[in-house]
């Protein structure tokens, strides 16, 4: 950045009053495509170049890879590779996992400790669960981990969970077991990286002349490190990572954050909206600054998305405008089913590539990924190549992940989930019951699975293990104990890589299958090891010294959003290179753009989405809306979010009826339709696009009867006529809702026996439901089973 006037000159002026405050707490509001990276870079730039702030004083968070490392791309630019090394830009993970290499030992873990992903957890949990003999119909193990999750998203402690039933102490059981597995490994989950961060940066400072504790020390050093603190997308932090950034300006106050209320739509993973709605109040005079100017889209898409979030209860009012062309009109097309409606999708991509548009300038967004199938048969049966971003990553693959957990156990012999996962990989004769038996030894003994495995093979545990398998296990913690030493020993990471692939025979064991599979599983593996080089060359240039516990790191913290893959070998390039279309739901489309955007299913109950389930209702109680208020305004955002994504043209589908998760349903046009200003929208009826093989009859108004009629009335949409019945009087209109009243008893699969509070009546039976440790659910009645 040369100077004051070249920033002026790029910076409209909310963006400047952002980028040029300095001191002090500040909010700003960043609409959909109104420039908040720029307004972030040049605001760090402006107080490195201008202010004089060392960089390593600056912490700049957001919440994927793929943004953080634009930000420091474009930091780079401004500032020159020198200074932007210095300065701190990242994930909230990354950042913590970062502080704690350096304060391991004050959150009681080592310098190598490993990082748990969510196939790793899983695993933990279904091993603690199957030990501890848990019915998984009752309590499944996803379902323990998922509330786990929730609780640590909030910073609740087991001692701190509240216990109201027997499962609930069954919960809270398995959540000490499975903190205590995680500290035994030396290991954490992506939850314990904020969490004993936040613990340290919380503790009070010490009284002054007074010998303060190691992790005292460490939340002294942590806060005085940063004198200016800034996030993006702040719409999304959680209670815990909200606590952490409060608690690392407590001295100073210097919180700059950016996001967009409008925006926030990941309460399903702990994201709170109060966070940027309440800001002002937490922090008194803060400056809050709007960005309303929308430099992405056309006007009509402008006008388009603030029709529908305009509908909002809760919103903090922002005018989004642009100054951009009108652009061509939102066209609304109507499809008879969801074959007819993929059929229109794919057809509709065919006919933009022969108009000179790329796919890769289109998506295809839904709500759901289930909707997915149905397009990709489309897509298939025209030989149109296409990625899925939230499809199976590269690093989920199982060859990747095996070689992995050699790394990880050669650098963290420890931990036994990445002993499990390739004890018997490739096969050398080591079964289930083995192992079974090797980590009983191990909690009886209170080793690591590893030494308990060693102390069995020498014969000195007796484990009702037989001797040839002893002989297994004994080659087994040789070619591990290889591993370590030469990890300890300071081999490069894509070394001991090539060493852990020659020593396990895992390699050997490819090239001999010989199969396609296996040559494509050989190859994943030689691109683990390239990425593990272009590791090295990168920590090299940055002056750090590369390490399978750097590498590891970097993996682990990989988002799904950072790294898209396709489900389809046409996604794989070939013939047509990186030209390929993009299939994914609105929520993985977040923060990304396309020229073009098609957006499927804008049908009730589908878009916005009813879920059998309520959500809890404490985190929005004191909004003054219902839970299904409060999901109604998150899918009203999820919405906008998915409109906001095109540039130039937007396309909306709606079907009469589709078949989704194994029913046929009968749609009525999405609310979100009839929110659109008429003026910007032009209607098409089915048969009206070019739909390949499916014909319709020559009277379009007769195919529009076989599918759903879309006007714009001046009121919400009628409700049907209901009967008339005395007040108060509650009744289904299906016989089979009626065997069920107030207080008598149900099971459901997940949440297990429950009592009814109430019937909603409808064409399918909705029972509202208590359930001990869940509160009040509203699910479908054929979801439960009456109890006597």
């Amino acid at each position: 950045m040369s100077n004051a006037d070249a920033v002026a000159d790029d910076l409209n002026e909310p963006q400047l009053e952002a980028v040029t405050h300095v001191d002090g707490p500040l909010l700003v509001f960043a609409g959909a495509g109104s420039g908040k990276t720029r307004v972030i870079t040049y605001r760090i730039a402006n107080l490195v170049a201008t202010h004089s702030v060392p960089p390593y004083r600056i912490l700049a968070v957001t919440f994927t890879n793929k943004a953080a490392g634009e930000m420091r791309e474009r930091l780079e630019r401004l500032l020159g590779p020198e200074l932007a090394r210095d300065l701190w830009v990242g994930t909230f993970h990354a950042t913590c996992a970062r502080l704690l290499r350096k304060h391991h030992q004050a959150a009681g873990l080592s310098p190598r400790f490993v990082i748990y992903d969510d196939a790793d957890q899983r695993s933990l949990m279904d091993r603690i669960v199957k030990e501890r003999d848990v019915d998984t119909d009752e309590l499944p193990a996803r379902t323990v981990l998922a509330r786990i999750h929730a609780l640590k998203q909030e910073a609740i402690a087991p001692d701190e969970v509240p216990r109201n039933s027997r499962r609930d102490d069954l919960v809270v059981s398995l959540y000490e077991e499975y903190d205590k597995r995680l500290r035994a490994a030396d290991a954490c989950d992506f939850d314990d990286l904020l969490l004993h961060v936040l613990r340290l940066v919380e503790r009070p400072d010490p009284p002054p002349h007074e010998r303060a504790d190691d992790r005292t020390l460490a939340g002294v050093s942590i806060r005085a490190l940063f004198r200016y603190v800034l996030v993006d997308e702040f719409q999304d932090t959680n209670a815990v990572q909200y606590r952490l950034v409060r608690a690392l300006v407590r001295a100073h106050g210097n919180l700059a954050v950016v996001g967009d209320d409008d925006q926030s739509i990941y309460r399903w993973r702990g994201a709170d909206v109060r966070n940027i709605r309440g800001f002002a109040k937490d922090f008194p005079g803060a400056r809050v600054v709007k960005l309303e100017q929308n430099y992405r889209s056309t006007a009509r898409i402008v006008r388009a998305a603030l029709a529908v979030i305009g509908k909002s209860r809760e919103r903090i009012a922002k005018e989004l405008w642009t100054a951009n062309d009108e652009g061509e009109l939102v066209e609304v097309r109507s499809a008879v089913d969801e074959r007819d409606e993929a059929q229109q999708v794919a057809a509709y991509v065919d006919a933009r590539q022969a108009e000179g548009v790329a796919r890769r300038d289109l998506a295809v967004l839904y709500r759901t990924n289930a909707q997915s199938r149905v397009l990709e048969e489309a897509l298939r049966a025209r030989r149109i190549p296409y990625r899925i971003v939230g499809g199976l990553r590269f690093f989920d693959r199982a060859e990747v992940k095996h070689l992995l957990a050699y790394l990880r156990l050669s650098a963290n012999p420890r931990s036994d989930v990445d002993l499990v996962r390739i004890v018997n990989v490739p096969a050398r004769g080591i079964g289930a019951t083995t192992v079974d038996r090797v980590q009983q030894a191990a909690r009886n003994h209170g080793l690591a699975s590893l030494e308990a495995m060693r102390e069995i093979a020498r014969g000195k545990i007796e484990a009702g293990v037989a001797a040839a398998a002893r002989k297994r296990l004994l080659a087994f913690v040789a070619i591990v104990d290889e591993l370590v030493s030469a990890e300890a020993a300071g081999h490069p990471p894509s070394e001991l890589a090539e060493l852990a692939l020659e020593r396990s025979g895992y390699a050997d064991h490819l090239r001999e299958d010989g199969s396609d599979e296996a040559q494509t599983r050989a190859q994943n593996l030689g691109e683990l090891v390239g990425s593990i080089r272009e590791y090295e060359q990168a920590a090299e240039a940055a002056g750090e010294r590369p390490s399978i516990t750097g590498f590891l790191e970097r993996t682990a913290l990989i988002s799904t959003v950072d790294e898209p893959r396709g489900q389809d070998p046409l996604a794989r390039g070939g013939a047509w290179g990186d030209d390929v279309l993009t299939l994914m739901s609105v929520h993985a489309a977040k923060g990304l753009e396309f020229r073009e955007v098609l957006i499927t299913g804008l049908e009730e109950e589908l878009f916005p989405f009813v879920r059998a389930r309520d959500e809890d209702d404490a985190l929005f109680g004191p909004s003054g809306l219902t839970r299904s208020e409060e999901s109604l305004e998150e899918e009203r955002r999820l919405a906008y979010v998915a409109i906001t994504r095109a540039r130039q043209r937007l396309l909306l589908l709606h079907a009469g009826h589709r078949t989704l998760f194994g029913q046929l349903r009968f749609g009525r046009p999405s609310r979100f339709l009839l929110d659109l200003p008429r003026a910007d929208v032009k209607l098409s009826l089915p048969g009206t696009a070019d739909v390949g093989p499916r014909s319709f009859s020559s009277r379009p108004e007769r195919d529009l009867d076989r599918g759903p009629r879309l006007a714009w009335p001046d009121a919400p949409p009628r409700e049907q006529p209901k009967a008339a019945r005395e007040p108060g009087e509650r009744y289904v209109e299906r016989d089979e809702g009626a065997d069920l009243r107030r207080g008598d008893r149900v099971r459901h699969k997940r949440f297990g026996v429950g009592r009814v509070i109430d019937v909603e009546e409808g064409a399918e039976p909705k029972i509202v439901a208590e359930f001990s440790g869940f509160g009040e659910m509203t699910i479908l009645r054929r979801f439960l089973e009456p109890l006597p």
